[in-house]
């Protein structure tokens, strides 16, 4: 199992991800967390302020959209879209969206055996890292559960993807307007006993196999030529 779970974007080890991929290029980018904003919106944001498909592209990663919406009651025909990549990455939003969209595409399922097989690297950003913990409990003081759009199912879905045995809580201590709901879903998830791993922007949590290691921040010149 590879995994790069980032808390902003791909965070300040990007280099890592270049390792993780082994020399894959490919990548599809899962933006679903984002389908409660209306799409004239979107891709205004992503001309003028931030694009992943670019950020990916100035690592020498080649990347393509793939809306899990088009795979709705599909598994099949999404398994066999994930076959032909190296990398999904998956962005930020709304943590439950995203979970929703994973369960009615069949995401959820495909995954996992994927990243048995080792046949690909996930990795995500804020609500795409928060979905691989196996608990999203905690995450709705961050995310409103309820938020939905066209297409969705209105259930709540409370597990995440059990990737990584912990939760994880991003934007903690950082320049972001979710540290401060960042910090209350830390007291709730101490005072719940559960484990958990907070991240601030710019860290990186990596897993390869059973290894797990949290990247902290370093100076540009180290980052590029790592």
């Amino acid at each position: 199992m590879r995994l790069y779970l980032s808390s902003y974007r791909l965070g300040a080890s990007a280099f890592r991800l270049r390792k993780l991929l082994k020399g894959g290029r490919r990548a599809a980018v899962i933006q679903n967390a984002l389908d409660f904003i209306p799409a004239e919106a979107r891709r205004a944001y992503e001309a003028n302020i931030y694009d992943p498909k670019a950020e990916l592209a100035d690592w020498g990663i080649e990347a393509e959209e793939l809306d899990l919406r088009d795979y709705f009651g599909q598994p099949h025909t999404l398994k066999e879209a994930l076959a032909k990549i190296d990398l999904v990455w998956v962005v930020g939003g709304n943590a439950f969206l995203l979970r929703r969209a994973m369960r009615q595409s069949g995401f959820d399922r495909i995954i996992g055996e994927l990243l048995r097989e080792d046949a690909l690297v996930y990795g995500g950003f804020n609500a795409g890292a928060v979905v691989a913990a196996p608990s999203l409990q905690g995450i709705d003081i961050m995310d409103d559960p309820r938020q939905l759009a066209s297409g969705y199912d209105d259930v709540v879905i409370w597990d995440g993807l059990s990737l990584v045995d912990f939760s994880i809580v991003p934007h903690y201590r950082s320049d972001h307007n979710e540290a401060e709901a960042a910090e209350r879903a830390v007291s709730f998830l101490e005072k719940s006993e559960v484990p958990f791993q907070p991240l601030r922007d710019g860290e990186v949590i990596i897993v390869e196999a059973r290894n797990v290691t949290l990247l902290p921040v370093l100076p540009e010149a180290m980052r590029r030529s790592a």
